[in-house]
């Protein structure tokens, strides 16, 4: 959860930046730097889950090479 709040809080610098490079609006800014970050913060978490997911699923586990076994017997 710390790893979320600090992406939160650097993406709301960043649109907050931008938007205020492009508009001159702090208002704009602010409105679009607190909206923004949150909506993604909640994007990244659902995305986060499902990458955890996808690779806990058997089709993605590691597959080891045919010849490995020759590694192991000698």
């Amino acid at each position: 959860m710390l790893k979320t709040l600090t992406f939160t809080l650097m993406h709301f610098c960043i649109a907050f930046a931008v938007t205020y490079a492009l508009t001159g609006s702090i208002a704009a800014s602010g409105l679009v730097a607190a909206i923004e970050p949150l909506c993604n913060s909640v994007g990244f978490y659902f995305h986060e889950k499902l990458w955890q997911r996808i690779e806990k699923s058997p089709k993605h586990a590691p597959v080891t090479p045919k010849h490995a076994w020759l590694h192991h017997q000698a």
